[in-house]
C-alpha cells in the first residue's frame, strides 16, 4: 500500500536523445524508480521503529544501518531526478553567451571554457558517482564537485544546478568504459539549458 506521503517515480520524455540510446533511458529510468521504491520502503521501516517516539536500544543498531542506507536511496533518488531534468532532444551543446549561466561560469572560472574544462575532468574521475555544477547561495559562486556514490561529497547548503550521471550504466549499453568522454561529449550536446537556468539562485548576491 502506497501511503500519501510516499514519493511516486516522475516521467520524462527523453527519447531520441543524441549519443545516449532508447535503451540506456529504459533501463536507466528502470534503476530511477527503483530508488523511488526503495526510498518509500525505508521511510516506512523508519517509521515504525520511531512510532512511540523513541528508539530502543536493542534495535538501535538497525535503526542506524537503515537511516545510513536511506542517504543512499534518497539521494540516488534526487539526483537521478536532476540527471533527467537536464536534459532535452536536441539541446544546444553549449549555453548562449548572454545567459545568467553563461555570465556566472565567467565571473567565478574566468571564463566559460575554464568552467567547462573543470566539469567535463571532474566527469572523467576515475570511479563510479556524479559529476555536479553546484552553485554557492550565499554569492551565487559556481564550483564543479565529485559525489561520489550519491550522499558522500555532496556540499551542504549549495544548489545542485548541473547534474551529470557518470556511473557506467548511463553509458555502458552505449559506450564502453573507456570511452566515458564520449559520453561526457553526447550528454552536453543533450543538456536543456533553460532547465539548468531555472534551478540559478537569481537573488544570490556576487562577490
Amino acid at each position: 500500500m502506497i501511503s500519501a506521503n510516499s514519493y511516486q517515480p516522475k516521467k520524462f520524455n527523453l527519447s531520441g536523445l543524441t549519443g545516449i540510446s532508447d535503451k540506456t533511458l529504459e533501463m536507466h529510468f528502470k534503476l530511477y524508480e527503483g530508488y523511488v521504491k526503495e526510498t518509500n520502503k525505508l521511510n516506512e521501516k523508519i517509521a515504525e521503529f520511531v512510532k512511540d517516539g523513541k528508539v530502543d536500544h536493542d534495535e538501535f543498531a538497525e535503526y542506524s544501518e537503515l537511516t545510513r542506507r536511506l542517504g543512499f536511496e534518497y539521494n540516488g533518488m534526487v539526483l537521478h531526478e536532476y540527471y533527467f531534468g537536464n536534459m532535452k532532444r536536441r539541446g544546444a551543446g553549449d549555453p548562449e553567451q548572454n545567459t545568467a549561466f553563461h555570465r556566472a561560469a565567467e565571473e567565478s572560472f574566468g571564463r566559460y571554457d575554464i568552467w567547462k574544462a573543470d566539469f567535463v575532468g571532474v566527469g572523467k574521475m576515475r570511479g563510479v558517482g556524479w559529476a555536479i555544477c553546484f552553485q554557492n547561495p550565499a554569492n551565487g559562486r559556481l564550483s564543479n564537485h565529485w559525489i561520489t556514490l550519491h550522499e558522500t561529497g555532496n556540499v551542504a547548503g549549495f544548489n545542485p544546478v548541473l547534474v551529470m550521471d557518470v556511473w557506467e550504466h548511463a553509458f555502458l549499453l552505449d559506450y564502453t568504459p573507456a570511452e566515458r568522454p564520449k559520453y561526457i561529449e553526447a550528454f552536453f550536446s543533450n543538456i536543456d539549458w533553460n532547465a539548468v537556468e531555472a534551478r540559478l539562485k537569481k537573488n544570490a548576491t556576487q562577490h
